[in-house]
């Protein structure tokens, strides 16, 4: 807790009590006060004055029987003077503020990112900023979100409330409407109104220095203002305030600047650090929205910088940031000139930001991404085509002893294809007897001149297709293979000879017993 400056004055009739609370909220306070206890809280200070006298005994010694206070003795806060601070570390709309943070650095450590701000120049702040940056980046999320876009796409195609009123204000441009009557086309709610009103009219002297770096800390808010609305497709969340003053280095870090580039270098930086979503389509969305918002005016640059008010108003601490640069922002922008909001939007639209700017070795990340991606196809391509040629024994053998039949035998194919079969029965039974065999033995049966069957088993191969193989194994195995299928067959096997015998025996019919065993 804090304790506040504070006065105090009597008179006749009244004391009064000063309290001096810059960064309190005048709606949030409790007083508190009982014949001479004083008690005043207001988040972050907190004050309490007892307007007795301590009662002493004579030896100088405190009386054991008074009532012990147990409340911790306060002293009242001095500030240090501007000129003990160093004149480079400033901070706040137009960098006009300083010695804020002294006192203050434990209730906004989760507001800023920086220690020390009033001892923290410029260029440390940068150094650090970028170091934070490197420290955080996560290339596995990062990754994730680039290969896995569904979510991001979806946020990608949002339209918030600036893109109609832009589409209307460029065909506007094209029917030659004139520009003065653009600001007509943002409209506030009452609410916002009610907002306006509450704020002080004031004027800011301004160096040309401090007037660049006000234009440029508007770009770098308004960038991180339209990343969240976006990602939250205008639906606020608890996450809002932290977003946004995570986002933008001027809030965060009390960045200052010196030209467009940096500041979409920064913000595309930490847009792939911090936040849920992070991809670099992204940023170049909300790099594109603003562009629109700033073209559109300084209503809707006005109406960005009320919502945000409200966000960080309505976000403890985060409300000290509105103290040091939205309200201020707020009655700024009424009276700047629209001329240099279009000048300024003209600057950012002429500017570039690439992946390999940004210095997170992205490109090279996604790459190496992409490698493994068709690493990972290939190899699964391998294992799908292998599990395809690994088919069983008794089709592969089935196929090879169909091929070494329609190739070694053109004498038995032709005899079936002249013979005719009115009934087609035993073609039926000829083709469930035959074919089981013909697979499990991966032999064929051939008939010689003198009408014995025998077996012989062929190469499956393409060099050696059609060519007899002499196995011990077949030739033991063939004689009780006839003899099983001459058990089941019980007709006889009809064979008509070749078109090209003897005309005596052409249409001729040879009937063998099947019992018969094939020679050796």
């Amino acid at each position: 807790m804090l304790t506040p400056a504070f006065d105090l004055s009597q008179d006749a009739d009244f004391l009064t009590v000063a309290i001096r609370v810059p960064y309190a909220r005048v709606s949030e306070f409790d007083v508190y006060f009982e014949g001479v206890d004083f008690k005043f809280y207001a988040k972050p200070y907190f004050l309490r004055r007892v307007l007795g006298a301590s009662e002493v005994s004579e030896e100088g010694v405190e009386d054991d029987d008074d009532e012990f206070d147990w409340e911790i003795e306060q002293s009242p806060y001095e500030e240090v003077p501007e000129s003990a601070l160093n004149p480079n570390c400033r901070y706040g709309f137009g960098n006009l503020r300083s010695g804020v943070f002294q006192r203050l650095q434990d209730e906004l450590s989760d507001v800023i990112d920086i220690k020390d701000p009033d001892f923290t120049s410029a260029a440390e702040r940068r150094q650090k900023r970028l170091a934070a940056e490197l420290a955080k980046f996560d290339p596995d999320h990062y990754l994730a979100d680039f290969m896995e876009d569904e979510a991001v796409k979806q946020v990608l195609e949002y339209n918030p409330w600036w893109t109609d009123l832009y589409s209307e204000m460029m065909t506007s441009l094209e029917k030659g409407q004139e520009e003065e009557n653009f600001a007509a086309l943002v409209s506030f709610s009452e609410e916002e109104k009610y907002q306006l009103r509450k704020f002080v009219n004031k004027s800011y002297l301004l160096d040309k220095r401090a007037h660049r770096q006000v234009y440029y800390s508007l770009i770098d808010i308004l960038l991180a203002y339209c990343y969240e609305t976006r990602v939250t497709e205008g639906e606020r969340n608890v996450e809002s305030a932290w977003n946004i003053r995570k986002l933008s280095p001027t809030l965060c870090w009390f960045e200052t600047w010196t030209n467009v580039h940096e500041i979409l270098v920064s913000f595309g930086r930490r847009v792939l650090c911090y936040p849920l979503y992070r991809h670099f389509k992204l940023v170049m969305k909300a790099y594109r929205d603003t562009i629109k918002i700033l073209q559109l005016g300084k209503g809707a640059v006005l109406k960005c910088l009320l919502d945000i008010h409200k966000i960080f108003q309505e976000n403890d601490p985060a409300y000290i940031l509105n103290d040091l640069y939205i309200s201020d922002y707020c009655v700024w922008i009424q009276k700047a000139k629209s001329k240099k909001l279009a000048a300024l939007a003209e600057s950012l639209k002429k500017a570039s930001l690439t992946k390999a700017q940004l210095g997170l070795e992205l490109e090279e990340l996604e790459a190496a991404a992409f490698l493994v991606q068709e690493e990972e196809t290939t190899s699964k391509a391998g294992v799908h085509s292998t599990s395809r040629q690994q088919t069983p024994a008794s089709s592969s053998e089935t196929s090879g002893s169909e091929e070494s039949e329609s190739s070694a035998s053109p004498e038995t194919e032709e005899s079936e294809s002249e013979q005719e079969e009115p009934g087609g029965g035993e073609s039926e039974t000829e083709h469930s007897l035959f074919g089981p065999f013909v697979e499990e033995s991966s032999m064929a049966l051939l008939l010689n001149d003198g009408g014995m069957c025998r077996s012989t088993t062929f190469l499956g191969s393409d060099d050696g297709r059609g060519q007899p193989l002499a196995s011990p194994r077949a030739s033991r195995a063939s004689g009780p293979l006839i003899q099983e299928l001459g058990e089941q067959l019980e007709t006889s096997v009809q064979i008509s000879e070749p078109k090209d015998s003897a005309a005596g025996q052409q249409g001729s019919v040879l009937e063998r017993e099947s019992r018969k065993t094939p020679e050796d």
